[in-house]
């Protein structure tokens, strides 16, 4: 088994996709995420996991059961399963963060550029892990 492991900030920092997904396992995934100003995650609810985010560049906002925080670099959120939530870029610049989700949340590989794109195409974790083989594959 080889984890994950890799300089979180500057990865975060440098990505320029809406969801990048890094690694998947067992019980939690770690995503990548850049909002354009003015942009969100979109309001959602994961009734049955909760939700970490870890803000390294940028200032917004975030909601969470209809009341808001103001965050900026540095600054760290949890979500409880079954909260209505959802994450504002109110800065003149990309807001840049990184989100734990337990359990996973989306298909492992996932890349999507733009917010438009993820909502397209929508998919939900699969079963597949980082480190599993495909259905199918050698291993």
């Amino acid at each position: 088994m080889k984890g994950f492991v890799a300089d979180i900030e500057d990865l975060t920092e440098d990505n320029r996709d809406f969801r990048r997904v890094l690694y998947t396992g067992k019980h939690l995934q770690l995503v990548l995420m850049s909002l354009k100003p003015g942009e969100d995650i979109g309001e959602e609810v994961h009734p049955d996991h909760d939700q970490f985010f870890r803000v390294e560049k940028g200032k917004g906002e975030v909601w969470i059961d209809g009341v808001c925080t103001r965050i900026k670099s540095d600054h760290a959120v949890v979500v409880p399963a079954g909260a209505r939530h959802n994450v504002v870029n109110t800065g003149e610049k990309s807001l840049k963060l990184y989100t734990i989700y337990g359990p996973a949340d989306h298909k492992d590989g996932t890349v999507r550029a733009t917010k438009a794109e993820a909502e397209a195409s929508e998919e939900h974790f699969d079963g597949v892990t980082t480190e599993q083989p495909a259905p199918g594959a050698d291993g």
